[in-house]
């Protein structure tokens, strides 16, 4: 009885040590994946400083272009990636026309029957009057669709507003999201800075036009040469917007800009993260360059820098070291 009591209590014991062990290894496990987590974001802070670093560079050579190109940059144990995109290449739900956001919409995932009630339901957000666009939506349309709120008659003061408008869903909102914004204050599009995706649903531009041009914009920041002019189709007289020149104001012309920064670490560990920055008025008052006026630290399920459609759009990769000089 004694033999088989001991034996009893080794088997306990076993258990036990066992049981802590693997607790002891979760644990650790998961204070690890903090740590690494905190890491990487650390690390994608200072890809946003190092961006506006380089938006503030006056040499065309070094200087870094917000056109919706990738640059990278490795560090001792991780790369990180970053895009940056003026808002003079967006479009200004504030300022756009009827024609604009028609063109934006008939691109959308939305039935063709929802395109022209969604487009008049933003102009009436946006304008001050109660008089119904149509297709439009005022105080009435809301109130029969059972809503708590009426539409604000005022500009939007965000781009997520925009998920309030009679018609909005949230899967629409996520596909509109990189197309749109509230900092441009210009009724037109900046081609020279304006992504391809941007390009691809503004009105009466040839679609082989728009691939050619990216491609063409991409060798010149490559190669350190001026942004090449877009060469309208023959439907467009004038151009949909103009940028400064290379040098003065290489990134856009209201000096508001999108910053995707993500960091990747040898060990997996990934962190995402989306700020808007403009240029900041009155460097006395506030010492940063820049105004943040976003800021969002990405846990969804976006899509990541580093893939191969990515790898197309990237301009140049650096060395940590190499910034500085």
């Amino acid at each position: 009885m004694a033999l088989v009591l001991v034996l009893w209590v080794l088997s306990l014991l076993t258990i036990m040590a066992g049981s802590f062990a693997l607790s002891m290894r979760r644990e650790s496990a998961i204070v690890a994946g903090i740590k690494n987590n905190a890491q990487a974001s650390a690390i994608a802070k200072s890809g946003i400083a190092m961006a506006e670093m380089m938006l503030l560079n006056p040499d065309i050579t070094k200087g870094w272009r917000a056109d919706g190109n990738i640059y990278e940059i490795n560090a001792n144990n991780a790369k990180i990636r970053l895009r940056l995109s003026s808002e003079a290449g967006k479009i200004d739900i504030n300022k756009a026309d009827e024609t604009l956001l028609k063109s934006l919409m008939i691109n959308a995932p939305l039935a063709e029957e929802q395109q022209a009630k969604l487009v008049g339901a933003i102009l009436d957000w946006r304008d001050e009057d109660d008089l119904v666009h149509l297709d439009g939506a005022e105080k009435q349309e809301y109130q029969d669709a059972g809503l708590s709120y009426l539409p604000r008659n005022k500009p939007f003061q965000s781009i997520e507003e925009l998920q309030l408008v009679l018609g909005m869903n949230r899967t629409l909102f996520l596909w509109l999201e990189p197309f749109v914004t509230v900092y441009s204050g210009q009724p037109q599009v900046d081609i020279k800075v304006a992504t391809k995706e941007v390009l691809q649903v503004l009105p009466g531009l040839d679609k082989s036009l728009v691939d050619a041009y990216i491609l063409a914009r991409l060798e010149s920041a490559k190669n350190n040469l001026p942004v090449p002019p877009f060469a309208a189709s023959s439907g467009m007289n004038t151009p949909i917007g103009q940028s400064s020149p290379i040098g003065q104001n290489p990134t856009g012309q209201n000096n508001a800009f999108t910053i995707v920064s993500e960091a990747f670490l040898v060990d997996g560990s990934r962190a995402l993260i989306t700020a808007v920055i403009k240029k900041s008025g009155n460097t006395q008052v506030t010492p940063s360059p820049f105004d943040v006026l976003k800021w969002q630290n990405v846990t969804a399920n976006r899509a990541s820098l580093f893939t191969g459609a990515m790898n197309e759009l990237l301009v140049k990769q650096y060395d940590e070291p190499e910034l500085g000089n």
